[in-house]
């Protein structure tokens, strides 16, 4: 094991040891060896299975068959999740034919944050994960269930699952990934469609056209952004069956995962002798290696919010300073886009998570001892790849090495030396930077800083040519307490034109960027937010910003007497608070933890 690896698992051990300790403490104090609904009274049974077959009901008022929940994220508007239309009763059969049984506990919210881009509704998507997180602890709560499949995708949607699910740590869990859409219009051209939309040089149905061409059929979108994140991250987490991540939909071999998932929650229950529950697989040996597969593949940035929940969940306490060590030290050695022209299927194509997670294993990268959902425990199961022959499902030891080096690399010859996610900070506070798609000479800016409260006014401001020059975009009150913090992936189209034209250019924000955010430099998520006095509520029009990525410094270039002596602006970003359901979520936005520690209403944070 890479000594630095080592030490900043230690490190988070050592902190989280009081809280992680209470919560293994009642988790084991929770386990069952028997059906957890025996004991319960007739009539709250009776009312748990009264829609069930005759065959089903037998089942469940014995007392030795397992009862599994599905907690299934499905709706059919989102390409992503419509393939989990029938997914349910795949499982259902699998289960029942190994000796279980099945039912839907419940559905949780899916938003999809590539239609609210921009939009109103995107105010409500980082809330939505604890949302969905809630969503997951009702279905469950009617505790007559001994393990638990997790059908989900999205961007907030995996987080939220697993973020619940930990609150019933004591029950085994597999989640089942969809896989992506088979590929269309290159993320090249699509991106070519949106910078030449943003200065009139095609029009709307051009774009769409363009659009249309790139998200054409279910499954998750093709580029590396949140969601492929997710499905990377539950893989090199052990919570997916090893290489399930990226099979498309609608597949021979596609089906037969999702009923080996099945088939594998009941082995891990209480019952048996290999009792499994999430409580004990996400370890902080498993939120290390998260975060290094986050790094290595030059994953979503949100990730810097969800990793910090999903590992409070389990009482263990993960900082912004663990994603920067390990990011010195973990090489990039994926190169998928927005940090380059592939996508997951060619990913997959290449050697997909097998290879990946293989190289990192044989350079002491990765914690091998972790408790997976694997036949085997450790993450040696995880250099195998799923292949039906003869119609039967198997696994395989995947190539020694990439089959495409352009996509996936080796550590001996990576894309950048470190994973390239840097902390921000200086006199603005503490952010976050991906350094993955920015070109080295794009990497040091210092420019007068142009500041707008809102993403509307900056979009207007460049529609009338005022943004012709060197700048630094300040784009403040966008965290969770002003507005729910939104994505800004508005503002890269604009952007990366200024830049191409050879303005130096740049972002700071405490706002989000999308996962596939891009080539331009930036310094998101920046704590303390604006709405609670940050420092970048202080920054004016002309202030010269000097950002440094590769250091991680960014800093307002004012005589510090003066600037502290400055006071913080008031929000004149306009009504945020209502419509599209925003006026419903007031207390949320009130109750928001700091970006560095979750952005979560959940947890005490702060």
């Amino acid at each position: 094991m890479h000594p630095i690896i080592a030490q900043v698992t230690e490190a988070i051990t050592e902190r989280s040891r009081p809280s992680r300790s209470a919560y293994i403490k009642y988790i084991d104090g929770m386990r069952k060896d028997k059906p957890t609904r025996v004991g319960m009274g007739c009539g709250n049974l009776a009312h748990g299975f009264a829609a069930c077959s005759a065959a089903e009901k037998a089942d469940l008022v014995g007392e030795t068959k397992p009862n599994i929940a599905i907690i299934t994220a499905y709706n059919d508007m989102l390409s992503a999740h419509q393939p989990y239309k029938d997914t349910p009763e795949l499982i259902k059969a699998a289960i029942r034919k190994a000796g279980g049984v099945a039912q839907v506990a419940g559905g949780v919210p899916a938003m999809c944050d590539g239609i609210t881009q921009g939009q109103a509704g995107m105010e409500l998507s980082l809330f939505s994960r604890d949302i969905i997180a809630m969503a997951t602890a009702i279905g469950m709560s009617h505790d007559m269930f001994d393990g638990a499949l997790y059908l989900g995708v999205c961007d907030k949607i995996v987080p939220g699952l697993l973020i619940g699910a930990l609150s019933f740590g004591h029950l085994p869990a597999v989640f089942v990934p969809a896989g992506p859409m088979p590929s269309g219009l290159s993320n090249k051209e699509k991106s070519r469609a949106r910078q030449a939309y943003a200065i009139g040089k095609i029009g709307r149905k051009e774009l769409l056209e363009a659009e249309m061409a790139s998200y054409h059929s279910p499954g998750t979108c093709t580029f590396y952004g949140t969601a492929n994140s997710n499905q990377m991250l539950m893989e090199i987490m052990g919570l997916h069956l090893p290489g399930s991540s990226f099979i498309n939909p609608y597949t021979a071999l596609r089906d037969e995962l999702t009923q080996a998932a099945a088939r594998q929650v009941l082995k891990f229950t209480g019952m048996g002798d290999d009792w499994r529950p999430i409580a004990h697989m996400v370890s902080e040996k498993a939120i290390v290696n998260a975060v290094i597969g986050l790094l290595a593949t030059g994953g979503s940035t949100n990730h810097t919010m969800h990793l910090i929940a999903i590992a409070r969940a389990a009482g263990i306490e993960l900082n912004w300073d663990d994603f920067d060590r390990l990011s010195r030290v973990v090489p990039l050695i994926a190169k998928i886009y927005p940090n380059g022209p592939a996508d997951v299927n060619h990913f997959q194509a290449a050697g997909g998570m097998g290879v990946l997670i293989a190289e990192l294993l044989r350079n002491g990268l990765l914690h091998e001892d972790i408790i997976t959902v694997a036949d085997e425990r450790g993450m040696n199961n995880y250099r195998q790849e799923p292949k039906l022959i003869d119609g039967r499902l198997v696994w395989e030891p995947v190539p020694e090495a990439s089959l495409d080096p352009d996509v996936l690399s080796s550590v001996t010859q990576p894309f950048a030396s470190s994973g390239g996610l840097h902390v921000m900070k200086g006199n603005l506070g503490r952010g976050v930077s991906k350094l993955s798609a920015v070109s080295p000479d794009h990497q040091i800016v210092e420019a007068p800083a142009v500041v707008f409260d809102d993403q509307t006014d900056f979009l207007a401001a460049f529609q009338r040519g005022e943004l012709e020059k060197d700048f630094v975009a300040v784009i403040r009150f966008q965290g969770p307490c002003a507005n729910g913090m939104p994505e800004l992936h508005k503002l890269t189209p604009p952007l990366g034109v200024l830049q191409d034209k050879g303005f130096k250019v740049a972002l700071v924000t405490d706002g989000r960027m999308s996962g596939a955010s891009g080539k331009v430099p930036s310094a998101i998520h920046i704590t303390p937010e604006c709405e609670a006095g940050g420092p970048l509520a202080k920054v004016r029009d002309g202030d010269i910003i000097s950002m440094n990525l590769q250091t991680g410094d960014v800093n307002v270039l004012v005589d510090e007497a003066e600037f502290n002596a400055r006071e913080v602006v008031p929000n004149r970003a306009g009504n945020h608070h209502y419509g599209v359901g925003r006026e419903m979520f007031g207390r949320f936005r009130l109750n928001a933890s700091s970006a560095e520690t979750g952005a979560s209403n959940l947890f005490v944070c702060d």
